[in-house]
């Protein structure tokens, strides 16, 4: 990637105005979220078809008039979709250069079992010769994922820790990582997780080298603005919330209530769209859950 290049996408990824697409649902994810697109597990006989299917519906929603930089600021993209095409270019490149939305690689490889209330990532043994693939690519960023069940500040702690030494990793590949540590929305000690999630990110971002900054992708927070100081933060490009199984009224609604934040949704981008759909009829409904979501992520609660 050029340095020009990188530089008009780190602008964009920073300051324009949009939100963030997840379209990175992968292995045991895509068959539901096929299946809420109306596409039902029938529809294949095995992983390739399944991810032949997925692809013409992502390739769908990123063709779609309403899915550009305007609103969309950036996309999150699964490992097969940054190595597939979309009308013979490679994805990441037609997204920056006909679409112009921000390229990002979800890193991850799926989680590990539970321990401490939390699921850690699994290892990654191949992740530096993956990011050499996604710079060559033209990928601006990536994301990680990770997840908290309870408010145990041991487990917290090891997840953040993990996040951020993979973060580095990322970094030194001159890529920007989002990380994101989500708290399950439904746990009954959200907040008092949420409380010391936050503590370990603060100390953890004294660990992010001079001159670079991270993104953070968290749940929604229980308590409004409870994550303004990491919004604040210079080593802090943007923070981003994820839906975590909201609806997308409801995850707007929230999103609204946290100055600052804006969304990368993605169950929620995509609730209402159906392969049945005629093209005009798809456009209209995304067209309208990006207006949604972009108003969402816009707001700034009056003083």
């Amino acid at each position: 990637m050029s340095g020009e290049m990188n530089k008009d996408m780190a602008a964009q990824a920073a300051h324009k105005d949009g939100f963030i697409a997840a379209l990175d649902q992968s292995g045991g994810s895509t068959p539901k979220a096929l299946k809420l697109y109306g596409v039902d597990e029938s529809a294949w006989s095995n992983d390739a078809e399944m991810f032949d299917l997925v692809h013409q519906m992502r390739t769908r929603i990123i063709k779609s008039p309403a899915f550009t930089g305007d609103k969309v600021m950036g996309a999150i993209l699964f490992e097969q979709t940054m190595d597939r095409d979309i009308d013979g270019t490679p994805t990441a490149q037609y997204l920056w250069e006909k679409r112009h939305v921000v390229p990002f690689l979800k890193i991850d490889q799926g989680l590990a079992e539970a321990q401490d209330g939390v699921k850690l990532m699994k290892p990654m043994p191949n992740l530096d010769a993956l990011l050499k693939r996604a710079v060559a690519k033209g990928i601006f960023g990536t994301k990680e994922r990770s997840v908290i069940d309870a408010a145990n500040s041991k487990g917290i702690a090891a997840v953040v820790k993990q996040q951020f030494v993979v973060g580095k990793q990322v970094l030194a590949h001159g890529l920007v990582p989002i990380i994101e540590p989500e708290v399950t929305i439904s746990i009954s000690d959200k907040a008092e997780a949420e409380d010391i999630l936050l503590a370990e990110i603060r100390k953890h971002l004294d660990e992010v080298p001079a001159g670079k900054q991270v993104m953070l992708k968290l749940t929604l927070p229980t308590k409004a603005n409870l994550y303004k100081p990491l919004v604040d933060d210079p080593r802090v490009m943007r923070v981003v919330a994820l839906s975590g199984g909201y609806s997308r009224d409801d995850a707007n609604a929230k999103l609204k209530q946290n100055d600052g934040m804006i969304a990368s949704f993605s169950r929620a981008l995509t609730e209402g769209l159906s392969a049945g759909q005629s093209d005009s009829e798809f456009n209209a409904a995304l067209g309208s859950a990006i207006d949604s979501i972009f108003e969402a992520s816009r707001a700034k609660k009056a003083a």
